[in-house]
């Protein structure tokens, strides 16, 4: 972490104490701190521990129980399926790179904004709800056709992967994996015959 990245003390007593400003705060506080993008780390005051995912975390479930949550049953169970799959680090970076995709958007529209309303739109609440419902089926189409730009490239890469299994396993005897057994059929030598067996054995005997 940055020296300059503000450390928040979760005592055992689950108040969170601001080293910075030597105050106790609330979730709210940490909320605006989110808001105003301020970097900080939320530990635990006697073993150090990180807690900043678990207190953003309750940020969230705080904000998704007002009301107008962003998250559907849907898809939270959708997530929760991913935990302790072979793709759950994939999922979350998946994840990650669609949001910042979406605030590249949002960055956009706030510079389009600018120009027509001037000034900061979001300073002028009314301004910027006027824009975003103005641009706000643009925005879909635009999100929905980077998601399926974004699956159809998923899909190539997936079948490149299987593509790469089994050329890296065809040569093993793999049933599942076409050609790994009949490679090995066709390389091993054949055995001796019966006949040439007792060849060695006559031809033995007459030295004899």
């Amino acid at each position: 972490m940055a020296e300059s990245t503000r450390i928040i003390k979760k005592y055992p007593n689950r108040r969170l104490y601001d080293t910075e400003t030597s105050s106790y705060i609330t979730l709210a506080d940490v909320k605006k701190l989110v808001l105003d993008q301020v970097g900080f780390k939320v530990e635990d005051a006697k073993s150090h521990e990180d807690l900043t995912r678990s207190i953003l975390l309750q940020i969230i479930l705080e904000e998704e129980s007002l009301g107008a949550p962003m998250f559907s049953s849907d898809m939270l169970s959708q997530i929760i399926r991913f935990y302790g799959n072979a793709m759950q680090g994939m999922m979350g970076s998946y994840l990650e790179k669609n949001i910042h995709t979406f605030i590249e958007v949002q960055k956009r529209l706030q510079d389009q904004s600018r120009q027509m309303y001037g000034g900061n739109p979001m300073l002028n609440a009314d301004a910027w709800s006027e824009f975003i419902k103005m641009q706000g089926p643009a925005m879909q189409g635009l999100m929905g056709s980077y998601l399926e730009q974004s699956a159809n490239a998923f899909m190539e890469m997936q079948q490149q992967l299987q593509s790469q299994t089994r050329n890296l396993f065809g040569n093993f005897p793999f049933p599942n994996f076409q050609g790994g057994g009949t490679r090995q059929t066709s390389d091993a030598k054949p055995p001796e015959s019966p006949a040439h067996d007792s060849g060695k054995r006559e031809g033995g005997e007459g030295k004899s």
